[in-house]
């Protein structure tokens, strides 16, 4: 596994803790840290993301309600609702080449959710690259 992917796994981890609690990011990423093991770059990347996602979780979410048709945000899946967070906030501002993105929140689709998670997420993920037009 890359130190990258590990680092997406860390961040989606700590997004969902802050989806279910909404305590502050800080505290959360602090408890994490005292937890888990990981090389530096691994936690600054994994922080960089988790920070990002938190700071563009409203923009996120609204681009996702407009994006899935007859669905909700708060009827997503908690995993789902954060791999959407994670993966948009990273087209957003580039961390990646946009397919290197979206392979890697199927990933940890297929790694955290359900069997049916990575299609629709790779419906979601697509029709947001498309709306977030050409500079992602």
């Amino acid at each position: 596994m890359t130190l990258r992917r590990k680092s997406r796994e860390f961040a989606l981890q700590m997004l969902f803790e802050w989806d279910m609690a909404r305590a502050k990011p800080g505290s959360i990423e602090r408890n994490f840290w005292k937890a888990a093991r990981a090389a530096d770059s691994t936690r600054k990347f994994a922080s960089q993301l988790f920070q990002g996602a938190v700071a563009e979780a409203d923009k996120s979410d609204k681009l996702v309600e407009k994006l899935s048709e007859n669905w909700r945000l708060d009827r997503l899946a908690a995993v789902d609702r954060n791999i959407l967070r994670l993966a948009i906030y990273e087209l957003r501002f580039g961390t990646a080449p946009a397919r290197v993105v979206m392979d890697e929140a199927l990933e940890l689709a297929k790694k955290f959710s359900s069997a049916e998670a990575p299609a629709f997420l790779n419906g979601i993920l697509d029709a947001a690259l498309k709306s977030l037009g050409p500079e992602t």
